[in-house]
């Protein structure tokens, strides 16, 4: 019997291509999200289904949806799915972890280093024209080598930034649900904390949690004001981390120095309040956003797809 796919949105040609001829693809090239209508249509008689994190999955899908075996996301994140409905209707549910670890951290560091030495303001003020003479008191950033960081959420991708911390001899602490392995914290130098005395102590905060109940705006005023006045907070996890409105005031009242944001709680919208301020960098979602690592991430999701359609077990299950 042959087996059909529906991929959502759009996934590169080389990802497309590991699809065996003999499987039926129904191939949505857009990268806006559908609505839940289209969804549910497109998706009707599907055995499996490809999608980004634009693309929502809860209850009301799936009983849509009755022949889905199983629901493959281009993403090491899976909020977008009620996963607790799909193992009840006996849906596999996979994520794409490890192929953007390095990436992302890679791009938290760049929101840590361009939010702690006002590149992005730096670079307006050459390109303006403002930059007239050498000034003794020009942009005065904060040094990263030597300082405390704190890394909220010590996965996989936390643990690699802080593997980079080593070589700005920084002091690392972590907060996670899960205390990790004397020798990884041996490894990489970290000592486990609490969050309220993690965030007293830090000079730089990076948040690599994923998006809970418990987690959702774990960032507000109360926390936030806890953070050093010149402490600079990262967030590329997600964006409901953080309570918006708060960070706004926490950046315009001075509570923090800066941050470094490239997740946001209504994507694509952007909080009205932090366009204006300087001292944060912007990035639209792209810590993952390399060639070669979103390829990756794009083959990882279809591998899962066809593995569980074909009766073996996914290559990455989400837990």
């Amino acid at each position: 019997m042959s087996k059909s796919i529906f991929i959502s949105n759009i996934l590169p040609g080389k990802a497309r291509e590991l699809i065996p001829r003999d499987v039926t693809v129904d191939y949505n090239s857009s990268q806006t999200g559908l609505s839940k209508a289209e969804l549910i249509a497109r998706l009707r008689g599907k055995d499996g289904l490809i999608c980004h994190i634009i693309s929502t999955i809860d209850e009301e899908v799936l009983a849509a949806a009755p022949t889905v075996k199983v629901v493959a996301n281009v993403a090491v994140g899976y909020n977008n799915i009620d996963v607790a409905a799909a193992r009840r209707r006996g849906v596999v549910v996979t994520n794409t972890p490890d192929v953007l670890t390095e990436t992302t951290a890679d791009f938290a560091w760049t929101l840590l280093m361009a939010a702690a030495r006002r590149v992005v303001e730096a670079d307006h003020f050459a390109r303006s024209g403002q930059w007239q003479k050498w000034e003794w008191d020009l942009l005065w950033g904060a040094d990263v080598h030597g300082k405390t960081l704190g890394v909220v959420g010590f996965g996989r991708i936390g643990r690699a930034v802080a593997r980079r911390a080593l070589g700005f001899n920084m002091r690392v602490l972590y907060q996670d649900a899960l205390r990790a392995d004397a020798a990884v914290e041996r490894e990489l130098r970290a000592t486990r904390m609490d969050l309220e005395p993690l965030l007293a102590e830090a000079d730089f905060v990076s948040l690599h949690t994923p998006l809970l109940p418990e987690t959702r705006h774990l960032m507000n005023e109360r926390t936030l004001r806890i953070m050093k006045k010149s402490a600079v907070l990262v967030n590329a996890a997600r964006g409901p981390v953080v309570d918006e409105a708060a960070l706004v005031r926490a950046l315009k009242e001075g509570w923090i120095a800066a941050a470094g944001l490239d997740v946001f709680e209504e994507e694509p919208k952007v909080h009205p309040g932090l366009l204006p301020l300087k001292n944060v960098v912007l990035a639209p979602h792209i810590a993952s956003a390399s060639f070669d690592t979103r390829l990756a991430m794009a083959t990882l999701a279809v591998r899962n797809c066809l593995a569980v359609l074909d009766g073996k077990p996914p290559l990455t299950p989400v837990p």
